[in-house]
């Protein structure tokens, strides 16, 4: 009779140690929960020439306000003239917020970047304005332009050549390949990173390319939902090297 009391014992003891740990891997499990960057860049959509402009970026790290990112500079241009654009720096306003007072001197629409770095993340948000009234020709001709914003030509003699996906559907995992060059040979060892963006939300997600082969950088994705999303191409490597191509993708 003792024995049978003593193993009913051990039992009950033995079923709450396991609920217990059940419990505590819960509660890892939300402790350990990523934190996501995210950037709200807020601008008027309208200003007149000569304005001043408030270019603002709310930066949070999960719920947690970020009062110290790296760095956050707003980078501008004309729509269809992406060759010549204007970078100034976002002042630090120790609240999670960081500003930059801006005019712009024509009529037109202008595409701005707020390019934000922080918790070792960089992303860049991207906004337009139309001053005055606006410039109809160059938004038409350049209709499919933030389907490639292209910075490659900053470095002479670097290429980036993205495979860019047709018929992508929802949840179909695609590939995203891109192949580099540096003076006329495969660019080795570059850390590569697709940033993902669904238009018209603060939604990002991040995937990181492998080098299966030199200077073919690849990665895999699948789409939640339907919709127009922007895929911006990030390249860096320990040379200092920095650049980033967009592209359009219409997912079904």
């Amino acid at each position: 009779m003792k024995m049978k009391k003593y193993i009913g014992l051990l039992m009950i003891l033995l079923v709450g140690a396991l609920a217990a740990c059940g419990n505590n891997g819960e509660k890892t499990d939300a402790d350990e929960e990523v934190k996501a960057l995210n950037v709200d860049f807020q601008l008027p959509e309208h200003a007149d020439v000569g304005e001043v402009v408030e270019l603002k970026a709310i930066v949070t790290y999960g719920d947690e306000l970020v009062k110290d990112a790296d760095k956050v500079e707003f980078e501008y241009w004309v729509q269809g003239n992406e060759k010549e654009t204007t970078t100034v720096e976002g002042k630090n306003n120790d609240d999670g917020t960081y500003t930059a007072d801006v005019t712009f001197e024509a009529d037109g629409v202008y595409e701005i970047y707020a390019h934000t770095t922080a918790r070792m993340v960089h992303i860049m948000p991207k906004k337009s304005i139309t001053i005055g009234e606006g410039n109809a020709t160059a938004h038409e001709e350049h209709g499919e332009g933030h389907d490639n914003h292209d910075h490659s030509s900053h470095v002479e003699g670097f290429t980036m050549h993205f495979m860019k996906p047709e018929d992508v559907q929802v949840n179909k995992e695609i590939d995203l390949t891109l192949h580099l060059v540096m003076n006329d040979e495969p660019l080795e060892g570059a850390t590569v990173r697709y940033q993902i963006n669904r238009d018209g939300t603060e939604e990002y997600a991040w995937v990181d390319a492998n080098e299966p082969a030199s200077g073919e950088y690849k990665g895999s994705h699948s789409f939640d939902k339907e919709g127009t999303y922007t895929i911006v191409v990030h390249v860096e490597n320990d040379e200092g090297l920095h650049e980033h191509e967009e592209y359009t993708v219409e997912v079904k």
